[in-house]
Formats: structure tokens, sequence, C-alpha cells
């Protein structure tokens, strides 16, 4: 009887010690703090808004010209000819095409490049997390903005100190 109880003493110890080690280190980060106060990060919004304020005026340019133009044509419609008219008429239409193709282009070009800028910034951001998180010994570091609940340890800090800001 004695040895049955010490042989679930030792299984009941070693399961605990088991269960122990098995419980993962975790630890949370504020990504969108780090992207909002990053540098480099700031500098490339502030790239992106210079392009997109250029892609703005220049499509308000366009618009600008074509109603200006829609104008004149409906002021002058009851004075030209027919064939003058549908001629106009199909300036207009292919002109409000080059305004939607052009606000299509500028779209597509400012994801290419807001892409082009900011992929090697968040990769930079996620390998100095894996290093902070490594360093300190946990086994998972999750976002602060996704969980659910986050009570460990904030790497926040650290890794804003290994980023360099």
């Amino acid at each position: 009887m004695k040895q049955l109880k010490t042989l679930v003493f030792a299984i009941v110890a070693f399961l605990g010690f088991q269960t122990a080690n098995a419980q993962a280190k975790v630890a949370h980060v504020d990504v969108n703090e780090l992207m909002g106060k990053m540098p480099a990060i700031i500098e490339a919004q502030k790239q992106l808004q210079t392009l997109s304020d250029t892609y703005s005026a220049e499509y308000k340019k366009m618009i600008d010209e074509y109603q200006a133009k829609i104008k004149k044509y409906d002021a002058e419609a009851a004075t030209v000819t027919d064939a003058v008219n549908q001629t106009r008429q199909q300036e207009v239409q292919d002109m409000a095409k080059r305004i939607g193709d052009y606000q299509e282009n500028a779209q597509k070009d400012l994801q290419k490049k807001e892409s082009d800028l900011m992929k090697p910034l968040t990769e930079k951001i996620k390998a100095s997390i894996q290093k902070v998180g490594k360093a300190k010994g946990f086994q998972y570091v999750i976002d602060i903005n996704t969980a659910l609940l986050a009570d460990g340890p904030d790497l926040t800090a650290d890794v804003k100190k290994d980023l360099g800001f």
C-alpha cells in the first residue's frame, strides 16, 4: 500500500512538472504603436501623402476641364450642327474615360508604392519582435490589438529600443 501511494505521488508530481514545463511563455507587443511611431514609417506615410496629393491635384484639374467643356458645349449646342454636337459628345465621353482610367491607374500606383515602402518596414518590425521575444525567452509574442486578454509582459518598449526609437 505504501509503495502504491509512493507510485501515485511520483506520477502526480511528474505530471505536474510536465504540465508546468508545457505551459508556453507568452508576451505581447503593440504593433499599432510601433508602426505609428517608427520614424521610417512616418517618412513613408509622408511620401505616400505627397504622391496622393499630386494625383488628387491632377485629377481635380482634369475634372474641372471636363466640367468646363461640358458647360461650354451645352451652351453652344443649339448654335452648332448635329455633326459638331456628336463629335463633342464623343470627345466628352473619351475625356470621361481618360479621367476614369487616370483615377484607376493612380489608385493602383499608390497601392504599389505603399506596398513597396511598407513591406520592408513591417518585416523589420516583425524581425525585431522575434529577436526581442527570443532573447527574453518567450515562445509566443502576440499583438495586443488582436488579443482577447493581454495580461503578460509588454515588449513594446524593448522592441522600440531594438528598432532604435
